[in-house]
C-alpha cells in the first residue's frame, strides 16, 4: 500500500490494529535532511518496561516508596515499517505479525488508551454543555446515558476533563487578547455596536464594557430607571461583573449593557460610567444601587442629572443587626417598620411622623444607625418618591440580585475570558428568547374580561399579559375598594375625593377631572407619575363619566405590546465568522442530525422500515470511514479556534493586553480567612515532618506515637484535597 503522509498512513495501522484486537503506537523514524525517509509503527505492547535501579545516595536526602505501577509492555515484535519512495508518496516496507499475548476482545476495546478519543461531535457538545455551567464530567455522564453505556462513548470523563484542560491550554496567556479582538470584529462589522477596554500600565486588562444594538433599542424604551451591581463568579481572575438592568414591558429583568472591572475602586466606576453614557448618548432617570461608597462618588460625579436611590432590601436586611435580634423578632415593630418602608401610598410627613414615633415607643431615640438612615431618607423611602417619574418601579436592587443569580446559573468562578463571554451570549440568548416568548403570548392569548367593561377591553388590547393582569386588578377594584364621598366643581375641573378601603390607613383621595374631546384626570395617589399605569380611581371618574377607552396621553409606550419590535435578529444580520465553509457545514450537520431524530421518532413503531434506515447509515459510515483513511488530518488547534470561536494569534509575540493578575474579593474575604489557616497548618506540619527527619536521621529509634498519628493525619488530608479537586472540577 501507498500513503500520502505519515498520518494517513498511522490511522491506516490503527484501523487494522482495531479490527484484529489491538493498539499501536509511532516507534522509531529516519531523517535525511529534515525529511522522515522511513518509518515505524509498532504494537503497543512492544519492549519492556525500563528497570529500575535504585540510587542509595537518594535515600539519604529524601527517603520515599516508589509507587508499583503495572505495565502492558509484553516484547511484541509486530510492527509496519514505511520508506518514502518518490518523495511524494510512503510505501509499506515491512510488516510483521509476531504477536506474543492475547487480543483485546471487542467489548472491552473502548477501555485501550489507543481508541480513547472524543470525536468532533462529542468536544463540540461538551463546550455547548460548558456554556450550561454543566462541567466535562457531567458532560461525560449526558453522553453515557444519551449513548447508552460506558462502552459506546469511546472515552472516559478524563479524557473530557483533559480536553477542556486543553482548551485552557490553547487559550493561555492570550486569554484577554483573543477577547478583546474578537469585540473589536463585532464592532466593526456589527450593527450598532459598542465596546471599550482599558488596560494599566502593564498592559494588563482593567476594565472591559460592551452593549449590542439590541440592548440600545432596550435602553431607549426601557431605560428610565436601571439598576447596577457587582457579582463575582464569573471568571478565574476574579474581575468583577457588573450587568445594567432594567424593567421590559412585560416587568421582567432585561439588560442594558454589562461590564468587567478589575478592581471596585472609584475611578474604576467611573470609566465604566463614561463608557456606559459613550454607548447610549443620555443618562438614565434613576440609578439604583446598594450603599457601596464608590459607586455613589462615581455616579454623582459622571451622572449628575440622574437621581440616585439605594437599595431598600440592603438597608433592611442590617436592621436585626443594628437594633437588636430580640425587638425585630417583635411582631408589632416589624408590622409598623414595615408599613412606613415598603409603601409608596404614604405622604414624606407621615413617615417622618410615624418614624419618630417608632423610634420613642421602641427605644431608638439613642441608636446612631437609626439616625443616619433617617438622614438619608430621601435616597431609599419611596414616599420620598411620589412625584419622581418611574421611581417606583425599583425600590430595591432586588433587580440586579435576580440578574446577578440568572447569570451566575451559566457562569462560575473558574472561567477563562473566552469562556465567560460565550456563557454571557448564552444567557442573552436565553433573556431573549423569553421575551420573545412573552411577547407571543401577549398578542396570541385572551384573558377573561371580569367587569365587562370597555375600558378592560381596551386595556387588553394595548398592554402585554402581565401589565394588563395590574390594570384588570384595579379595575376589579373600582367595584369593591373605592367608594366616592364628595364632589366639587372648580372650572374646568371636577374634583371627585373618594376612600379607598385598601390604601394606607384608609386615607381619603381626590381624582381631578375634566371631561371632553381631551380628557384630563390626575389622582392624588400619583400612581400614574410613578408607574405609567392608571389607578383604580381615576379607572372609577372614567366609569362613572362613561369614557370608553383609555386615552392615548394616558398610555405609557413602555407597556405596551409592540414596544421592541418582534424581529430580534435584526442587530446581528452581520456576523463575524470568517469560516464561511465551516459555518454552513455546521448547519448541514445540525439538519442531519434533526433529519436522524425525526426519523427514528416517526419509525420507532415501523421495525422495517428502521432497519432500512439503519442498513443503509451503515454502509454510509463504511464509506466514511473508507474516507477517513485517505483525508487529511485536520490540525486540532484549527478545531478548537472554531470551536470556541475564539482565533488564536498566528505570532508567537507576547499578548497585546495582557490579562489581569486576579485578586481578593469581598466575598470571599471569610473563605480566604479559613483558607489562609488551613495553607499555615499545612506548613507547620511539614516544617514538623522536617524537623523529626532530621532527629531520625541522628537518632533512627526515635519513632513515637505522635510520629505515626501525623502520618495518619497527612495521609487523610491529601485524601481530602484529591476529592476537593474532583469536586471542583465536576463543578
Amino acid at each position: 500500500m501507498e500513503f500520502s503522509s505519515i498520518e494517513q498512513a498511522y490511522v491506516f495501522y490503527q484501523t487494522y490494529a482495531k479490527k484484529a484486537g489491538f493498539s499501536a503506537r509511532k516507534g522509531g523514524e529516519h531523517h535525511v535532511g529534515g525529511i522522515i525517509k522511513s518509518k515505524y509503527f509498532v504494537c503497543s505492547k512492544e519492549g519492556h518496561k525500563p528497570q529500575e535501579f535504585d540510587d542509595p545516595y537518594s535515600k539519604l536526602s529524601k527517603p520515599y516508596k516508589r509507587r508499583n505501577r503495572p505495565t502492558i509492555r509484553t516484547g511484541c515484535k509486530a510492527q509496519i515499517k514505511l520508506c518514502l519512495t518518490d518523495g511524494v508518496l510512503y510505501k509499506v516496507d515491512k510488516f510483521v505479525q509476531s504477536y506474543n499475548h492475547s487480543f483485546v476482545c471487542p467489548k472491552d476495546m473502548h477501555l485501550l488508551p489507543a481508541y480513547r478519543h472524543l470525536s468532533e461531535t462529542q468536544e463540540e457538545m461538551i463546550w455547548e454543555l460548558g456554556t450550561l455551567n454543566l462541567g466535562p464530567v457531567k458532560a461525560f455522564n449526558i453522553m453515557r446515558q444519551r449513548y447508552r453505556g460506558f462502552e459506546n462513548v469511546g472515552a472516559t470523563k478524563d479524557d473530557c476533563k483533559n480536553f477542556r484542560a486543553r482548551i485552557h491550554s490553547y487559550i493561555g496567556e492570550y486569554d484577554a487578547d483573543m477577547v478583546i479582538n474578537r469585540l473589536t470584529d463585532k464592532k466593526q462589522f456589527m450593527v450598532d455596536y459598542s465596546f471599550f477596554h482599558s488596560v494599566d500600565e502593564n498592559k494588563r486588562l482593567t476594565g472591559l464594557f460592551w452593549a449590542d444594538g439590541l440592548c440600545k433599542r432596550n435602553y431607549a424604551e426601557f431605560g428610565d430607571v436601571i439598576s447596577f451591581d457587582a457579582t463575582f463568579k464569573t471568571n478565574k481572575y476574579k474581575m468583577v461583573f457588573v450587568p445594567f438592568t432594567g424593567i421590559d414591558n412585560h416587568c421582567r429583568n432585561v439588560t442594558l449593557g454589562a461590564g468587567l472591572l478589575a478592581s471596585e475602586s472609584i475611578e474604576s466606576y467611573k470609566w465604566l460610567l463614561q463608557s456606559f453614557f459613550n454607548s447610549f448618548g443620555k443618562q438614565p432617570k434613576v440609578v439604583v444601587t446598594d450603599q457601596d461608597p464608590a459607586m455613589k462618588q462615581a455616579i454623582e460625579a459622571m451622572f449628575d442629572k440622574s437621581r440616585h436611590r439605594l437599595c431598600m432590601w440592603h438597608i433592611m436586611k442590617k436592621l436585626a443587626d443594628k437594633v437588636g435580634h430580640e425587638l425585630c423578632n417583635n411582631e408589632e415593630f416589624k408590622r409598623r417598620m414595615c408599613d412606613i418602608v415598603w409603601t409608596d401610598s404614604i405622604a414624606p410627613e407621615t413617615f417622618e411622623r410615624d418614624w419618630k414615633l417608632i423610634k420613642i415607643e421602641f427605644g431608638l431615640t439613642e441608636n446612631k444607625w437609626i439616625d443616619d438612615m433617617f438622614g438619608m431618607r430621601s435616597s431609599w423611602i419611596p414616599a420620598f418618591d411620589r412625584h419622581e417619574p418611574m421611581s417606583g418601579l425599583m425600590r430595591t436592587t432586588s433587580r440586579s440580585e435576580s440578574e446577578n443569580h440568572f447569570f451566575c446559573q451559566v457562569a462560575n468562578s473558574q472561567l477563562t475570558l473566552v469562556e465567560f463571554f460565550n456563557h454571557f451570549d448564552g444567557a442573552m440568548d436565553i433573556q431573549r428568547f423569553n421575551h420573545r416568548k412573552n411577547d407571543h403570548i401577549s398578542r396570541n392569548t385572551i384573558r377573561d374580561n371580569f367587569s365587562e367593561s370597555t375600558l378592560e377591553d381596551d386595556a387588553m388590547k394595548i398592554y402585554t399579559r402581565s401589565i394588563f393582569a395590574d390594570q384588570q386588578a384595579e379595575l376589579q377594584g373600582t367595584l369593591s375598594e373605592c367608594l366616592p364621598m364628595e364632589t366639587k366643581i372648580e372650572e374646568p375641573f371636577l374634583k371627585i375625593s373618594m376612600k379607598d378601603w385598601k390604601a394606607h390607613g384608609y386615607g381619603l383621595l381626590e381624582v381631578c377631572f375634566k371631561k371632553g374631546e381631551d380628557v384630563i384626570a390626575s389622582c392624588t395617589c400619583r400612581r400614574f407619575e410613578q408607574y405609567g399605569l392608571l389607578c383604580k380611581h381615576i379607572y372609577f371618574v372614567f366609569k362613572m363619566f362613561k369614557v370608553k377607552e383609555i386615552p392615548n396621553k394616558y398610555v405609557m409606550r413602555r407597556w405596551t405590546k409592540d414596544v421592541v419590535p418582534n424581529d430580534l435578529n435584526n442587530t446581528f444580520d452581520i456576523t463575524v465568522d470568517d469560516n464561511d465553509a465551516h459555518k454552513k457545514a455546521k448547519e448541514v450537520a445540525y439538519e442531519i442530525m434533526q433529519t436522524g431524530e425525526y426519523l427514528i421518532g416517526n419509525l420507532m413503531k415501523d421495525f422495517d422500515h428502521l432497519r432500512i434506515v439503519r442498513d443503509r447509515m451503515r454502509e454510509m459510515k463504511e464509506m466514511v470511514d473508507e474516507l477517513r483513511i485517505t483525508k487529511p488530518i485536520d490540525p486540532k488547534f484549527d478545531r478548537y479556534s472554531r470551536l470556541i470561536g475564539y482565533e488564536k494569534p498566528n505570532t508567537d509575540a507576547p499578548p497585546t493586553v495582557r490579562v489581569p493578575t486576579g485578586r481578593d474579593i469581598r466575598t470571599c474575604k471569610v473563605l480566604k480567612g479559613k483558607a489562609t489557616a488551613a495553607a499555615a497548618d499545612k506548613d507547620a506540619n511539614k516544617e514538623g515532618r522536617k524537623r523529626r527527619a532530621i532527629q531520625l536521621e541522628k537518632d533512627p529509634g526515635l519513632v513515637d506515637e505522635e510520629d505515626e498519628d501525623e502520618e495518619v493525619e497527612t495521609g487523610d488530608e491529601e485524601e481530602y484535597e484529591e476529592d476537593s479537586d474532583f469536586e471542583c472540577e465536576d463543578e
